[in-house]
């Protein structure tokens, strides 16, 4: 089978979009050629039977030139593909639509956002099925064409043979964006309140991720400053972006990551240190069902720096015969739910049917 695959970015060094680098990866093991057409090319080292095309954005190109670029390339590519699929932006299902009709080539949507807009509104017209990864992670109303099939972690990369047993300082990870949707405010108040109001000392914070957007860059000024008011600044880390490829070192020597996002699609840092068999506290219910056996102690209320505070106490205080038994569990659950090698196979499946 031959596969086209239209994503934003190709770029293992990115800190946002590098894990798809994986998943190009993974679809060349099962195909016989796979093109990928992205708006960004970056550094990558793919395999011999897969060819990237750039709408060059990394150049500079306008939206026009890249609009006519996209026309050119799928022109050229789908006389040769069995199909498109298309990662995560609808505008590129709706661009890509009148000449996959033409060629009669199925198209597939991968989308994970709670946002609901027009875009996806019209792809969902459009394409033939959106695949998702869970029922929160694709909002629109009409469920016809929508497919639950898990998210994509590459397990053998993201792992860890043994929990790693508390040393001096509990270190608490948070890894995204520095953005108000991420929330990293109410955990610096969790903090404070450990170390300051409980006199907890032997507790590390490290926050992963850049602002991106100007909003973003006050919210940064804004929460640094709560650091420093708090008096902070010994047990609170800044580390800004990290490459995709380093982040299974900061799992697997890391006690705890923390993830305020509000309940809405899967968020995939919390799956890849589930798969380290890294304990996670989260207030996105999308979750639940990956978490059932644990959801007492592993939810906290959104916005709520007291609840976290004491969930973040509760799993400090856990035995350690329970922390590797906890860890052992959020492995498997993505191994048996959330494996990059499966999700490729069904995708690849659904394009055979």
């Amino acid at each position: 089978m031959k596969l086209l695959i239209v994503t934003q970015k190709v770029d293992i060094n990115d800190d946002n979009l590098g894990f798809f680098h994986c998943w190009l990866e993974k679809f060349s093991e099962k195909l016989e050629k796979l093109y990928v057409i992205c708006l960004w090319e970056g550094r990558h080292n793919l395999p011999d039977n897969v060819q990237v095309y750039s709408l060059g954005k990394e150049k500079g190109y306008s939206k026009m030139r890249q609009f006519f670029l996209l026309q050119k390339f799928l022109f050229k590519i789908l006389r040769d593909a069995d199909g498109v699929f298309v990662h995560m932006c609808p505008i590129y299902a709706i661009l890509s639509f009148p000449l996959a009709k033409l060629f009669r080539k199925k198209t597939l949507l991968w989308y994970l956002h709670k946002s609901v807009n027009w875009k996806l509104k019209l792809a969902g017209k459009l394409t033939d099925k959106i695949l998702t990864a869970s029922s929160e992670s694709c909002r629109l109303k009409n469920r016809n064409k929508i497919e639950i099939v898990g998210h994509g972690i590459d397990i053998d990369k993201f792992q860890t043979t043994n929990y790693k047993l508390q040393t001096t300082n509990y270190k608490i990870l948070c890894v995204g964006r520095i953005s108000l949707i991420k929330d990293q405010e109410t955990l610096i108040e969790a903090v404070d309140i450990l170390i300051n109001q409980k006199d907890i000392k032997n507790l590390e914070l490290k926050i992963i991720g850049s602002p991106l957007e100007n909003y973003e860059k006050e919210y940064y000024k804004k929460i640094k400053n709560l650091v420093k008011d708090k008096n902070l600044e010994n047990y609170v880390e800044f580390s800004g972006s990290i490459f995709h490829k380093e982040m299974p070192q900061y799992y697997q020597n890391n006690d705890v990551l923390i993830n305020l996002c509000p309940t809405g699609g899967i968020d995939k840092v919390v799956l890849e240190a589930m798969a380290c068999k890294m304990p996670v506290l989260l207030c996105n219910r999308a979750f639940e069902k990956d978490l059932a056996e644990y959801k007492d102690i592993l939810f906290f209320q959104e916005k709520n720096s007291q609840n976290l505070a004491q969930k973040i106490l509760g799993l400090k205080n856990l035995n350690n015969k329970i922390k590797i038994e906890l860890g052992n569990y959020l492995r498997n659950q993505i191994v048996q739910n959330h494996d990059l090698d499966n999700l490729v196979k069904k995708i690849v499946n659904e394009f055979k049917k």
